[in-house]
């Protein structure tokens, strides 16, 4: 008969631990991932021709000319003289964004001849101020860390 009441307090203490457990919030992992969309307004489109190549960057490492180490990119039909571009479920991060308005849709930015200099439009993010060779990429970075993020690149034609 001893058995029997300490059978039945052990399992009434049991069930008050499992109670108590459940009503304790389990806190989420450290590894959850933020995420958030960037939207790019485009302006100063010269002709209504051509294609948009957008590419975004989350390193140095080809910016802002080698579309093969884009962390994203998107290409579309210019319809008009400002646009759009919508990344969405980006990590928070740094980023830099570069634009190119091929005009004449052969995949690629037409130079001239001897000096390189761009034929076609080009922009990127912050709007650095136009110097001898490309932008840095330090001067063209922001930190996507919101839900939404919006910015404005200005086109540039030489």
């Amino acid at each position: 008969m001893k058995i029997f009441p300490a059978f039945f307090l052990a399992i009434f203490l049991a069930g008050t631990v499992l109670l108590h457990a459940e009503e304790v919030p389990v806190p989420l992992p450290a590894s959850t991932v933020q995420s958030g969309d960037l939207l790019i307004h485009i302006t100063g489109l010269r002709k209504i021709v051509g294609q948009l190549g957008v590419s975004l960057y989350n390193s140095s490492k080809g910016f802002p000319g080698n579309y093969s180490t884009v962390y994203a990119k998107t290409l579309k039909q210019v319809t008009a003289t400002t646009d759009e571009v919508r990344f969405t479920n980006l990590p928070y991060g740094t980023y830099a964004v570069s634009v190119l308005h091929d005009e004449n849709s052969n995949g690629k930015l037409d130079t001239t001849f001897l000096i390189g200099i761009p034929k076609e439009g080009i922009g990127v993010s912050n709007n650095p101020k136009a110097r001898r060779g490309p932008p840095k990429y330090d001067e063209c970075t922001f930190s996507l860390d919101s839900k939404q993020l919006e910015t404005t690149i200005s086109m540039r034609y030489f």
